[in-house]
């Protein structure tokens, strides 16, 4: 959820994250975030179930954080080829294609 919180964050109205950051981020009990904002624990916990629904639904739709993992691997792949020597230049290039690809 941090990971989607933290692609999807500027689609979220300020309420929503602020909730997010206090819950996930500052670790904050939902009894706690209740208590500043004067509202309910239900309130809180309705807010952030909402809120991880649409963060959810934006990444299957996006497919930022997988497209980001996806370049993350690829990227470790292309380090190591560059690091041995021995790799084909061929496997290189592939893999720089695959970037090309994922974008």
């Amino acid at each position: 959820m941090n990971f989607l919180f933290d692609f999807y964050q500027a689609l979220l109205t300020e309420k929503q994250r602020s909730y997010m950051e206090l819950y996930y981020l500052d670790d904050h009990s939902l009894g706690e975030i209740a208590e500043s904002y004067d509202v309910s624990r239900q309130a809180v916990y309705d807010n952030i179930r909402r809120t991880e629904a649409m963060l959810e639904e934006y990444e299957d739709k996006l497919r930022l954080l997988e497209k980001f993992q996806q370049r993350q691997r690829i990227l470790k792949e292309l380090t190591d080829a560059i690091e041995d020597e021995s790799a084909a230049k061929e496997a290189r290039l592939a893999l720089i294609e695959q970037i090309r690809e994922s974008d």
